[in-house]
């Protein structure tokens, strides 16, 4: 045959192999689309921009027009025209959904840059929300397994609600509190069999059980219980046509009026402060008729708007409970725990020995890591819902929650098993992910030492001396721990100015004043704690307006109040609301006026129905175990002002923008 026949022949094979090698492709690569659920946009829709418009119709040159629409969107951004960039970054998820960094591009526009750019709180939460919402609701539905997206919505939670960077931070964290106490409700009162962690995670877990165990649908709800039809009905007619959020918000409203003693009586004295449908609500959630049928509806809803507005798994969510402590959906770093966790696991699924370079799981863990540090140190909350629903200035008291103190270690435990970290730091004198544990340890050590907790203080000591990933590098470390004492006294010497460390102090020595000196009688341990607490708390402060005055920081940084009394008496409220009757009336008949009236309107709505009741069979009254103290009103007024000052101070900082 002739060269050219051959010629022709070969290319003929070659022709063939490589038709058959793109349809094996082709097929690889669709099925692997599908598992992972990769499509892009093909059609144009009503009301689509015509960005978006034009790149459809552009077919095979959609990358060269959105590699132009990028460099656009980064030209507005370096300009300052954000809103423009976010325009051109909408068109972008659009075109390409699955591109992660576009959606990460979005986010960090509203949710940083465009936020900082408005006048008021109230603007810069709804953009906040929406770069939060934006990730939450669309990119990871977009990629539901891409380790990235989860790690920065991950960070918005804790860096940019839970943080203090930013001069609105306690608006963002009053807002938060207020959405997820009406999605959730209120979350498990701590109670004297909760003090252990083993007793609190299965509290905190049979709280969101009902949610896990519920229909996903109403039809699937009222075909398991026809019962609950006739109610959907009366609900529709009387309290709200929306059968989701705002019927969660309408439910908790009710309770949380029923619950206290002050909400019933401001209704009864002001009835036009009502409304028509939360008093329908209000007559609903007490007829014990409707109970079974009630707490069925409203855990199917609270399960039908978890996975459908927030793209939450009420599974997950309480898996994560047993798993890394009590968590209270009411604070931001729940949530960046929950979505770093989430895009960790996620990530692991899809992971490969070709393209584990491609997950940053070590930085996400990292991020889970700090949620957990940040439930420790502010996982304890006092929120005043009802202030907050009333539009009155509500109070927010963070404190440090100790039964998330053995989880740091677990995580880094995991993430050395996950990727031979020990092998690696061993060989290091040094390294970073090691001193944040260690920082971790030393802090609840000294916080369990100020609580009076010396045991506990001792065990944990034990922990941090013969931990295998200890750093090596520092001179003086055989000699901090050799004794508990000494190692608390040169943490104190050292961090005395750091927010972290002031806190634990003042509330760890108040905490200790009030186990070791109240409940027991003894006012010569009592006094001596509290003295610590003032001596740790003028120091601090002394330090902190030395360091802020100048820049303008004091209100973004004023983690502690000025005013000692307040601060020991937010402590007392949160302190005496976990115990039983008799131990609260001890305590509170221990304390003096001033902490007194920080307790007493939390002590009615708790004890003073039950004591009413049984006061008519011989038992003391109310008025007796909890007398009023002098100057209530006045008193009410002054946390009132007071939480306005703090957030008013907020809004000061804000327009200085």
């Amino acid at each position: 045959m002739k060269r050219d026949t051959w010629t022709q022949i070969i290319a003929g094979l070659c022709m063939l192999l490589c038709v058959g090698g793109s349809g094996a492709l082709a097929l690889a690569l669709s099925a692997s689309a599908g598992r992972h659920r990769l499509a892009y946009t093909e059609r144009v829709e009503e009301s689509t921009p015509p960005q978006v418009a034009l790149g459809i119709a552009m077919g095979a040159f959609r990358g060269v027009f959105v590699n132009w629409l990028w460099y656009r969107a980064n030209e507005m951004k370096e300009a300052g025209k954000f809103f423009d960039a976010v325009e051109l970054a909408g068109a972008i998820t659009r075109l390409q959904p699955r591109f992660p960094r576009v959606w990460v591009f979005h986010a960090w526009n509203l949710s940083y840059n465009i936020s900082v750019a408005t006048q008021t709180r109230t603007e810069r939460w709804q953009w906040v929300n929406a770069g939060i919402d934006l990730l939450r609701r669309q990119g990871i539905r977009a990629n539901p397994n891409d380790t990235l997206l989860h790690k920065e919505l991950s960070w918005i939670f804790l860096h940019k609600v839970q943080g203090w960077t930013d001069d609105a931070n306690q608006y963002y964290k009053r807002r938060l509190a207020e959405e997820w106490t009406n999605i959730l409700g209120e979350p498990p009162a701590p109670t004297a069999e909760t003090r252990t962690r083993e007793a609190a995670i299965k509290r905190y877990a049979d709280w969101l059980r009902p949610i896990v165990e519920a229909p996903g649908s109403l039809e699937e709800l009222t075909l398991k219980r026809p019962e609950v039809a006739p109610l959907v009905a009366r609900i529709r007619a009387e309290v709200t046509e929306d059968l989701g959020a705002d019927l969660l918000r309408r439910d908790t409203i009710a309770r949380a009026i029923l619950g206290s003693a002050r909400e019933q009586a401001r209704l009864r004295a002001a009835p036009e402060s009502g409304t028509r449908r939360t008093r329908a609500m209000i007559a609903i959630v007490q007829d014990p008729a409707l109970k079974p049928a009630l707490d069925a509806l409203i855990a199917t809803v609270r399960r039908m708007v978890l996975t459908g507005y927030y793209n939450m798994e009420p599974e997950r969510m309480m898996r994560y409970t047993e798993t890394y402590g009590p968590l209270d959906w009411r604070h931001p770093a729940a949530h960046g725990l929950y979505w770093g966790a989430r895009g960790v696991e996620v990530g692991l699924d899809r992971v490969q020995a070709s393209n584990k370079a491609d997950y940053d799981f070590l930085n996400t863990d990292r991020v889970v890591a700090q949620c957990v540090q940040e439930l420790y140190r502010t996982g304890e909350l006092y929120f005043d819902y009802m202030a907050q629903v009333r539009g009155d200035f509500a109070l927010y008291g963070p404190g440090p929650n100790i039964h998330f103190v053995p989880t740091y270690g677990e995580i880094i435990e995991a993430m050395a098993k996950r990727g031979g970290l020990f092998e690696d730091l061993n060989q290091r004198a040094y390294t970073i992910l090691n001193v944040g544990y260690e920082n971790f340890l030393g802090e609840a050590i000294m916080f369990y030492y100020r609580r009076g907790q010396r045991d506990e203080a001792d065990r944990w000591m034990t922990k941090l001396r013969t931990w295998k990933g200890l750093n090596l590098n520092q001179g003086d470390r055989e000699f901090q721990l050799s004794d508990v004492d000494k190692f608390v006294t040169s943490l104190i010497e050292e961090g005395a100015t750091r927010p972290a460390i002031a806190v634990n102090q003042i509330v760890g020595a108040l905490q200790g004043a009030f186990v070791s000196g109240m409940l027991v009688g003894d006012r010569e341990a009592y006094q001596s704690s509290v003295d610590f607490a003032i001596k740790a708390h003028r120091f601090f402060m002394e330090a902190q307006l030395r360091r802020t005055v100048a820049s303008g920081e004091e209100g973004r940084m004023s983690i502690v109040d000025k005013d000692f009394r307040f601060v020991a008496g937010i402590e007392f409220a949160k302190f005496i609301r976990n115990l039983p009757l008799d131990l609260a009336s001890k305590a509170y008949l221990f304390a003096d006026e001033d902490l007194r009236r920080y307790a007493y309107d939390l002590m009615a709505d708790a004890f003073r129905a039950q004591l009413d009741e049984e006061t008519k069979i011989g038992a003391e009254s109310f008025d007796k175990l909890f007398p009023e103290p002098a100057n209530m009103d006045a008193h009410r007024a002054f946390i009132a002002q007071k939480a306005r000052e703090r957030e008013q101070g907020q809004d000061i900082q804000v327009e200085k923008q």
